[in-house]
Parts: structure tokens; sequence; C-alpha cells
């Protein structure tokens, strides 16, 4: 499937005592994998909403394999597990400067209407931009 990489910085300010990233940041490092891997198919997530459609997440998992550490630049492949239904699902690859693999990751989102807070199905035009 589709497959996109983001790369950035960490900063002091994502590290613990212990000198290495906080756990809690890497549920916002898969997020903005998934913004950008949205907005490689020319997608925006502002204009999702502004439609009226969100995707909350309503699975996350992590396997830390090694720790990420202030100043290295890590990379975030986000790759697109299957076809979009009612859900879309997403693997991860941390990886750092030296391409060392730091932690791999699942995510699994649902379309959902927001007027009626409902699910949907993913909208054509995502659909499309796969080239299904």
């Amino acid at each position: 499937m589709i497959s996109h990489y983001t790369s950035f910085r960490i900063r002091y300010g994502e590290t613990d005592q212990m000198g290495v990233v906080y756990h809690g940041n890497y549920a916002q490092f898969l997020e903005m994998g998934r913004i950008d891997w949205l907005r490689s198919l020319d997608i925006s997530y502002k204009n999702m909403e502004e439609n009226n459609v969100m995707l909350p997440v309503i699975s996350l998992q992590c396997n830390f394999k090694k720790p990420a550490e202030f100043d290295d630049e890590i990379t975030v492949k986000t790759t697109l597990k299957k076809i979009p239904t009612v859900k879309i699902e997403f693997e991860y690859e941390i990886t750092n400067q030296n391409n060392e693999l730091l932690t791999t990751g699942n995510t699994v989102l649902a379309f959902i209407n927001m007027k009626t807070k409902k699910p949907m199905r993913c909208p054509e035009y995502i659909l499309e931009k796969l080239n299904i």
C-alpha cells in the first residue's frame, strides 16, 4: 500500500528526566505522520472537517525498540495497511538518523459524520486519490 515519510528533530521539551523521548509523545509523532500522509495525497484534514468528516483514533499501539533522544532526527514511515472502509488503518516505523528502528506502531481511525456523530464510509474522494 501507499507509504509516506515525515522527518523532524526531537526537541528538548519532548524528552524526560532520563534524556529520552517521553513515551506519550509518540502518539503525536504518529499523528504527524498521518497528517503528512493525507497531505501527500492532496487531502486536507482541515478540509475534511469542514465537510463534516472526522477521524477519531479508536486504537493505538506502539512497540518501543530503542529510545529517541534530544536532537535526533527521526523519520516516521506511515503506511496505509488496507483499503479504507468505515475505518482506516495505518502502520508506522520510526527510525533515527542512523536508520536504526526505534518504534513500530499501528493506529485505527473511524470515519465519523460530525453532524450525526455516526460512523460513515470512507469518502469517495479519498478512495479516488488511492486509485481504488
